[in-house]
């Protein structure tokens, strides 16, 4: 190679320009890296003397901190999703006008063997000046603080569940068989005879007596069931359960007093013009941990479309899913893109030109949880998605049949909540002719494939000799 070549392709390499993917997309951007007691961000070279400092997690530092970010000129800011220590400095970098993206730990790993919290942050900073950062997605205030509410009745009825065990636990261990002669000891007869038992009473006849004309098991049958060894410290520990049962019980009451409260100063409540019908309601033995109060009038009036239409989907699963999802679908391109963030797509894992797995991603999205329990619910309905549902398991079994199904779900829900239709029911009998149409149509396909023609209503029954 001679050397007026060589100078050429130099000077040809100086003159190139970066790739589009490789432009600095956001100048004045920063990256912080959180922690429990600091947090780390840094800061473009060039805007301040210090590209990096370290900020304390109290409420005066965090101020400090949006102080400083002000100064630099930062317009952007990326932050992992650690714990729940980002939550603060989110709120108050989003409440000073700042652009803030909250990113997935998983997806910004540093190159292996570099970690340190300084390093950490300069390494947002540069993925997220180059424009290589998605947000994650969260939705609007309004639905947030709706989320914390519903979450926060969902851990206090697991642990009031908690309690129903010591008690069952209790009864045991005085050989009180009241499991095996009521379906559900927290019913109105089980209740009843665990508050006498509390209360002092030790007669098994007048214990039975407390049947509801609902049971199924006779008196008699009932009282031979609470005949048993009353010792003292069972007698106490079955009364502090009860005790912490009903605590939890009174904690769900208010929580439900609270979510009605906020449902009803809901800004798209208050725009549609639909008279309020909510009134209180007794919880029955089916439902006794749904809310109090009309949950489906609520939801109606918020989304505007019916989702409890939908099979599977009750009022008060539909509004756990709103309270995770939102309402606003534009978040996501498509219905593929809503039911992969909720994780219920298969996998895509490709090495090799050969597929090595196609397992879902885990995920802890309590949105694909609820869609999952309610898909299961569809093994007797007489649905089109029963029908699905019931056809999947027979086939690839019961898991991953209730996967496929909570992404039709998740789909249905994505176009209603996007287009503000209402969901048009189809029975067993519809999906199995269309079914039946789509087998008849790959039949034909593959017979023309073949050579062959397919036809329909032939009679063999006078043409054994032409057929062979």
């Amino acid at each position: 190679m001679s050397k007026d070549t060589q100078i050429k392709r130099i000077k040809s390499k100086k003159m190139s320009t970066l790739p589009k993917h490789l432009a600095h997309i956001n100048k004045m951007a920063a990256g912080i890296d959180i922690g429990s007691k600091s947090h780390f961000v840094a800061v473009p070279e060039g805007v301040c003397s210090e590209c990096v400092r370290e900020f304390q997690s109290f409420t005066s530092d965090l101020h400090a901190l949006a102080d400083w970010l002000e100064a630099c000129g930062i317009e952007t800011v990326a932050m992992e999703s650690t714990g729940v220590y980002w939550i603060p400095l989110y709120e108050l970098l989003e409440s000073r006008g700042f652009e803030v993206l909250l990113v997935d730990a998983r997806h910004v790993k540093n190159v292996s063997g570099r970690k340190t919290d300084v390093l950490d942050c300069q390494w947002l900073q540069q993925l997220h000046t180059y424009g290589l950062l998605s947000s994650a997605f969260r939705p609007s205030k309004e639905i947030c603080t709706l989320r914390v509410y519903l979450r926060q009745r969902s851990m206090l009825i697991q642990r009031k569940a908690s309690h129903v065990q010591h008690m069952q636990k209790a009864l045991d261990q005085m050989n009180l068989q009241v499991h095996n002669v009521l379906s559900d000891i927290t019913g109105e007869t089980g209740m009843n005879i665990i508050r006498a038992i509390v209360s002092g009473t030790r007669d098994p006849k007048l214990l039975a007596s407390y049947r509801n004309y609902r049971c199924k098991n006779s008196l008699e049958v009932i009282e031979k069931s609470l005949t048993g060894n009353y010792s003292e410290e069972h007698i106490f520990t079955l009364k502090q359960a009860l005790f912490l049962y009903d605590a939890y019980q009174t904690q769900v009451d208010e929580c439900d007093s609270k979510i009605e409260q906020y449902l009803s100063q809901f800004e798209l409540f208050k725009e549609n013009k639909i008279e309020k019908t909510t009134q209180m309601k007794l919880r029955t033995a089916k439902d006794k941990n749904a809310p109090l109060f009309d949950v489906h009038n609520y939801l109606r009036q918020i989304t505007g479309i019916n989702l409890t239409a939908i099979p599977g989907i009750e009022a008060y699963s539909a509004l756990k899913i709103i309270s995770e999802i939102g309402l606003d679908m534009s978040r996501w391109k498509t219905s593929k893109a809503f039911a992969s963030w909720l994780g219920l797509c298969p996998g895509n894992k490709v090495s090799g030109g050969k597929r090595q797995s196609g397992k879902t991603k885990r995920t802890a999205n309590y949105a694909a949880s609820t869609l999952r329990i309610a898909a299961g619910t569809l093994h007797r309905s007489q649905s089109s998605l029963g029908a699905f549902l019931r056809r999947l398991k027979s086939r690839m079994g019961s898991p991953k049949a209730i996967t496929a199904t909570a992404h039709k779900l998740a789909v249905i829900i994505y176009n209603m909540l996007k287009n503000k239709q209402e969901y048009i029911k189809t029975d067993q009998n519809y999906y199995e002719e269309k079914f039946r149409e789509r087998l008849i149509k790959n039949l034909a396909a593959r017979a023309k494939s073949l050579g062959f023609d397919l036809i329909e209503n032939l009679d063999f029954s006078n043409n054994y000799d032409a057929v062979i």
